[in-house]
């Protein structure tokens, strides 16, 4: 680290703040030797982690070969593999990073120096890169329509929402309850962080193409509809009053529509003709009327899980003060 990023990476009784990198890793036994290296250089103090998630080539040997720590996680999904490191490893700040060699290193004590400068819970590397080939159209299309909706319905986010370069603080990483299985996690931890309104911040990071050989694991159509999808269970969930509004509002309005004609000839015979019409135009009325219901139950009790969540989150000191991790 800098003199400077050194001096701010010790606590309150002038002890060393421990720091872990963490690298979840599927068959990036071309690759994960040069993440290891990279980061070692640049964070010499650090301890460094690879769980492998079940690869079939050498990336178990190659990270033990280099000097990781190795752990292993048997379900298969990112997702899984971030909760059990975030689970089992201790320590003060956690840099967690891809383990296919395409993002910057060299990046990480500053990214670090920003989160303990500032009271960061999350500090995010935003992508930036000029090699065609490191960041593909269709997946910075796809990360602006996604970043973009979740800006929209919990405000505020970030540029690059699915950006796998990130540090977190202690209590952070101890006080999420991770539910995502794969590439969803890094939406999962955005969110958490917003819906919160935990301290977070983003840097430009350079992002460099995998080297020739190594394959992307993460797929352009169905990684992003599950994405999607996890936005709008997290929205549901986080946000049940606008979602079961929406809904309700929606289902009045077909009520609506289909109840027009029938009030017509109503009007003009004294007759409803229609009589299957009007008991599904009533029903959905009365779904309307329930899914705002509905929607106020569960936001009272969202609320209650939000100051859980919020309590487990203070509940744990802050990197620099004097409980540092084991």
């Amino acid at each position: 680290m800098s003199d400077k990023s050194s001096r701010l990476a010790r606590t309150d009784d002038g002890g060393q703040l421990k720091v872990a990198v963490l690298i979840p890793c599927h068959n990036e036994g071309l690759t994960v030797a040069q993440v290891i290296t990279d980061f070692r250089a640049a964070l010499p103090t650090a301890s460094i982690h690879v769980y492998d998630n079940n690869s079939t080539d050498d990336t178990v040997a190659v990270a033990k070969a280099n000097g990781a720590h190795v752990g292993f996680e048997t379900r298969q999904g990112k997702g899984n593999v971030v909760r059990r490191m975030f689970r089992d490893i201790e320590a003060d700040i956690f840099v967690l990073v891809d383990g296919d060699a395409t993002y910057d290193a060299p990046s990480a004590p500053r990214l670090i120096e920003a989160l303990l400068d500032g009271g960061i819970a999350m500090v995010v590397g935003s992508r930036v890169t000029n090699e065609d080939l490191a960041y593909r159209l269709g997946h910075q299309f796809g990360n602006r329509v996604l970043t973009g909706f979740v800006a929209t319905v919990f405000g505020t986010g970030l540029r690059d929402m699915l950006s796998g370069y990130r540090i977190f603080s202690r209590r952070f990483v101890k006080s999420f309850p991770a539910l995502s299985t794969g590439f969803e996690i890094e939406t999962e931890l955005t969110v958490h962080a917003l819906e919160l309104e935990l301290p977070i911040t983003e840097f430009d990071t350079p992002y460099f193409s995998r080297p020739e050989g190594s394959v992307s694991k993460l797929n352009t159509w169905s990684d992003g509809l599950r994405i999607l999808l996890t936005i709008v269970e997290l929205y549901r969930s986080e946000r049940p009053l606008g979602f079961f509004s929406l809904l309700g509002v929606t289902l009045a309005l077909v009520s609506i529509v289909l109840s027009i004609p029938l009030f017509a000839t109503y009007v003009e015979t004294g007759l409803v003709p229609r009589i299957p019409t009007a008991i599904l135009s009533t029903g959905l009325m009365i779904l309307s009327v329930l899914s705002v219901a509905v929607g106020f139950v569960l936001d009272t009790v969202t609320r209650g899980r939000r100051e859980v969540k919020l309590l487990a989150y203070l509940s744990l000191p802050a990197p620099g003060r004097a409980s540092r991790a084991d």
